[in-house]
């Protein structure tokens, strides 16, 4: 389970860094006044900015989940080849959401992905709650 689990913390690393980059850019070329980054309130940031912030903000939400089970498998010695294939599932949905919320962002296909992240996670979840 913890291999899941480290590969959606590099996703989250990954986009942070790519988020940090675009606004010291952002910044120092001007295109988004410094004083922006203080509160966040200002003139809005390049689109590109916008959809990492955001994107960034997703991996903090649901995910959360995702990691509090992954904990409850290993402490309590739970994994199974089904509830890996289900982490391992709902990374990948996870990587395919962020590919198309920074590529190309068609909402329908961003909305799937994370709609088919989600039945996995509670399946999981379900699978979690009724192996005791």
């Amino acid at each position: 389970m913890i291999y899941p689990m480290f590969a959606l913390v590099l996703l989250t690393f990954f986009v942070g860094i790519r988020l940090g980059s675009a606004r010291f850019a952002n910044a120092r070329s001007g295109r988004v006044k410094r004083s922006y980054y203080r509160l966040m309130q200002g003139d809005a940031p390049p689109e590109g900015e916008l959809k990492l912030a955001r994107n960034f903000s997703n991996l903090f939400e649901a995910p959360m989940l995702f990691y509090v089970a992954g904990a409850i498998v290993i402490a309590k010695n739970l994994a199974t080849p089904a509830m890996l294939a289900l982490a391992w599932g709902y990374v990948a949905l996870r990587v395919v959401h962020t590919a198309i919320h920074l590529g190309y962002n068609h909402p329908l296909h961003r909305f799937l992905a994370f709609l088919a992240s989600c039945v996995l996670l509670l399946a999981l979840w379900g699978r979690l709650a009724f192996s005791w």
